[in-house]
């Protein structure tokens, strides 16, 4: 069975179900040490209860030698008021390279709703072992901000003549982002990947939300930190400078910003001092991230195109192994998933008319193969209304036809192609289409 849709713009769409978008951070203080020569390399690990079982949603990076860790990677999650969301915060030590969890020691978790810590905003709590036990002195600490800006910023950055850490080579120099909450403290945003030996890096660029760097607020304090990467956790301190997302978006069209990068107790010591070097911003950019929402919010529709699959691979339908027996209940595989796909699709498609078409059968009254024809055999219109009409007509043309084959279903693919250029070019002057994919769901 072959499922595809294309778009077309239309009238705004009715009211649609909204979920917000909610961004957690999370670090934790006085983790257990399961290392011996060492501190714990600890990580994150988000997990939703779903179907009563614990699905990994994300992991944060790895904090090396770092009983304290502030995770710079965040969890954005969609929070659904009406539904409890179970989350699971687990800590582990990572003492291998291998991304299975039972590989690394555990230092305990905490389990809570999202809607607890959405309510709370800000929630600290003891981690406890898998038998309830307290893990040690260990607390995790989970800060929720709702991420209702969809812009992102966009940043490209070097330095320049940094000042040298390493006793026998050169700095390996890093950055950390850091935005300022409403209790003034500084809070860990980001952080860049570490630039080895070197005291020109130039750093990959890297997008953020901006509601992540400065809660949207392009004139609000940015702190900038460089440091010099060590391998036992103990980063050495470069410089730092303060700045905002107005003054770094000063770089654009090949116009560059410069910062004096300070380290204020070189500063007090000498009066000739300078600076530890220059953090340069090559190119900034703020531009909108759309979610599908926005696109759907903003009129775009979905037309929906079924292509089902009736070559002799799938069986023979009066044969129960086939997917295209219809059991005593009235249901196959290829009904359930017309109705699993159809119920969701049909709410973004504002004629619900749907072309059904086949491929792979043997048609009446010649009996050649077909890769293109419509289930309710009438090849001028083989539209069907709602998913209902699919439905009945898929029903009444399985006793008409033979099962054959081979799989090719590129003519439906074609098919589609032209539906979604006929609809473009019908929309209205000034409105534009949104959305073009094609998924393929069939029995090969």
């Amino acid at each position: 069975m072959a499922y595809t849709y294309s778009s077309s713009s239309a009238a705004p769409v009715g009211s649609q179900y909204c979920v917000c978008r909610v961004e957690l951070s999370v670090s934790c203080q006085n983790l257990l040490d399961r290392d011996v020569a060492s501190k714990s390399d600890p990580f994150c690990v988000l997990l939703m209860e779903v179907n009563e079982k614990w699905t990994e949603i994300d992991r944060t990076e790895t904090n090396v030698n770092n009983l304290n860790p502030v995770f710079a990677k965040k969890f954005t999650i969609n929070y659904h008021f009406e539904e409890v969301q179970k989350l699971k915060f687990a800590i582990f030590d990572q003492d291998k390279s291998s991304t299975q969890l039972y590989e690394h020691d555990f230092l305990g978790e905490y389990v809570c709703t999202l809607g607890s810590i959405v309510s709370s905003k800000k929630v600290t709590r003891p981690l406890v072992l898998g038998n309830g036990k307290p893990a040690g002195k260990g607390v995790i600490t989970v800060i929720a901000e709702e991420l209702s800006d969809n812009r992102v910023i966009t940043l490209s950055m070097a330095g320049r003549k940094l000042d040298k850490k390493d006793l026998f080579g050169k700095s390996d120099p890093f950055l950390e982002f850091y935005k300022q909450g409403d209790d003034g403290k500084w809070m860990l945003v980001h952080r860049t990947e570490v630039i080895k030996y070197t005291l020109d890096p130039v750093w990959k660029p890297f997008t953020v939300p901006l509601q992540s760097l400065c809660n949207g607020d392009i004139e609000k304090p940015i702190k900038i930190v460089c440091f010099d990467y060590d391998n036992d956790g103990g980063h050495d301190f470069i410089g730092e400078f303060q700045t905002t997302a107005i003054k770094m978006c000063e770089a654009h069209d090949g116009l560059s910003v410069e910062f004096d990068c300070i380290n204020p107790k070189k500063q007090k010591k000498k009066r000739s001092y300078k600076n530890s070097g220059v953090i340069i911003i090559k190119s900034c950019k703020i531009t909108r991230d759309y979610s599908f929402l926005d696109y759907i919010l903003g009129g775009c529709q979905l037309m929906f195109t079924v292509g089902i699959d009736f070559t002799a691979s799938n069986g023979n339908p009066r044969d129960a192994s086939s997917l295209h027996y219809i059991n005593p209940m009235g249901t196959n595989e290829y009904l359930s998933a017309l109705w699993s796909v159809g119920q969701i699709i049909q709410d973004y498609d504002s004629d619900k008319l749907f072309p059904a078409l086949g491929f792979g059968a043997q048609l009446p009254p010649d009996w050649k193969v077909s890769h293109e024809f419509a289930i309710n055999f009438n090849p001028t219109s083989p539209f069907c209304s709602g998913v209902d009409g699919i439905i009945e007509a898929y029903s009444a043309c399985l006793p008409h036809i033979r099962f054959y084959g081979p799989t090719n279903f590129s003519p439906i693919i074609n098919h589609v192609a032209r539906f979604a250029a006929q609809a473009t070019q019908q929309q209205s002057a000034g409105v534009s289409s949104c959305l073009k994919a094609i998924p393929i769901l069939h029995k090969s």
